[in-house]
């Protein structure tokens, strides 16, 4: 590695990792003079991660340098689990891109109604709750469709307590439960989508139904599973390793979850990540449309109850202080989180997990030998930082170390 050589702001992007992979430095003088980042404060970072999930990494790129990489537990840069709800900003995107591909599928764009038999199987009618006809594309993405999710839900804002609430986990992703064709118990409270509780456009609940809805409607106009989708459109033109979807040993395994449980490499993540980073593009092509990257990660028109865009936390209200307003983030469940930070030229990834999450029933993916060789167990470890605690001081210890 020549550190001295060309500009180090020239726009870089990393071959896979079975060509190299990023190029790195290796120790906190090159971290600070090369890529700005100050070790001290990311080591802060780490502590704080190691507090919150049993197992875990982190992951920091900047000017195009994977400047810092250390991990715990079963975590790993060549361990592929199960990312839970991360999962969810890889269906969106592959929206963005069928949309820009074929806008004749959506005559109105994300304003097009979805709920008939062109974007969704003939099972799904008659509609059990008339309003779903309105339910508009984005709103869908928006989780402001009044898809029944997690409880409260916001209007303008405000909590609004749900009653049913709607499915989560992998039961969302199963198709006949996100649909309303089947309710679901979920630790002995039953949930539904069968029903809507507000009118389209009218709150927001966080509902991985609704983003599995839109698969749904992918897999449809495409004739492909989302994840044959996401190969071709994201996978190969980045140079993906070895990847996949979870959930194997549920229900989900049916169809590939749009709802989350994609499991990536570490290195895959952040190459997701540094295309957002640069609106879309990889190595001079377009991959993913520069307007609905801004469309996806600034604030929705079709959502003004939270700062929640199309399937990505915001920050464009400040109100995660200490932390640049064009920030955007996503989280799953086990302590995962993808951080994208455009005015520092910042990307994170924030591995977790639980065991199971790494588990090869789960994932259908045999770990590594050098993965099981260079892991271990936790067995006594206790949770001492709460998740969203966690997510929230990693970032802002990340912002901190940019110098």
């Amino acid at each position: 590695m020549d550190i001295n050589s060309g500009d180090i702001y020239d726009i870089y992007f990393p071959p896979p990792d079975g060509q190299g992979g990023w190029r790195r430095l290796e120790n906190p003088g090159q971290a600070r003079d090369v890529a700005g980042l100050d070790w001290e404060k990311l080591d802060e970072a780490f502590a704080v991660m190691q507090q919150q999930t049993r197992n875990g990494g982190l992951f920091v790129v900047r000017h195009g340098w994977l400047a810092y990489a250390r991990w715990f537990g079963k975590g790993h840069p060549k361990a592929s689990p199960n990312l839970a709800s991360c999962g969810k900003s890889f269906t969106s995107v592959a929206m963005g891109i069928l949309l820009h591909e074929h806008p004749e599928y959506f005559p109105m764009g994300l304003n097009t109604r979805v709920y008939n038999p062109e974007y969704l199987p003939a099972e799904a009618f008659p509609l059990k709750d008339e309003r779903k006809a309105d339910i508009k594309l984005g709103e869908l993405l928006a989780f402001t469709a009044g898809i029944r999710g997690n409880s409260p839900g916001f209007v303008h804002g405000k909590a609004v307590e749900l009653d049913p609430i709607g499915p989560d986990g992998w039961p969302a992703m199963t198709d006949d439960i996100a649909l309303g064709l089947r309710d679901y118990p979920i630790r002995g409270v039953m949930t539904t989508t069968s029903t809507l509780w507000c009118a389209p456009g009218e709150g927001y609940s966080y509902a991985t139904a609704s983003i599995h809805i839109v698969s749904i409607i992918l897999r449809r106009l495409t004739g492909m599973e989302l994840q044959e989708y996401l190969d071709i459109k994201l996978g190969r033109p980045l140079g993906w390793s070895r990847w996949s979807f979870g959930y194997k040993h549920t229900e989900a395994r049916a169809h590939t979850p749009g709802g989350g449980g994609i499991a990536l490499q570490a290195g895959d993540m952040l190459r997701f990540g540094y295309l957002l980073l640069h609106q879309g593009r990889w190595q001079g092509r377009e991959v993913v449309p520069a307007a609905y990257v801004k469309q996806a990660t600034m604030r929705s028109p079709y959502n003004p109850h939270y700062p929640y865009s199309l399937q990505f936390d915001i920050n464009d209200d400040g109100h995660w202080s200490g932390v640049p307003k064009d920030a955007f983030w996503k989280r799953g469940s086990g302590g995962h989180v993808l951080y994208v930070v455009p005015s520092l030229d910042l990307v994170v990834w924030k591995l977790g997990g639980r065991d199971g999450q790494y588990s090869e029933q789960d994932t259908g993916l045999e770990p590594l030998p050098e993965v099981l060789r260079e892991t271990e167990e936790r067995p006594d470890w206790q949770q001492t930082v709460a998740d969203g605690q966690g997510a929230r001081r990693v970032l802002e210890l990340a912002v901190a170390a940019c110098l």
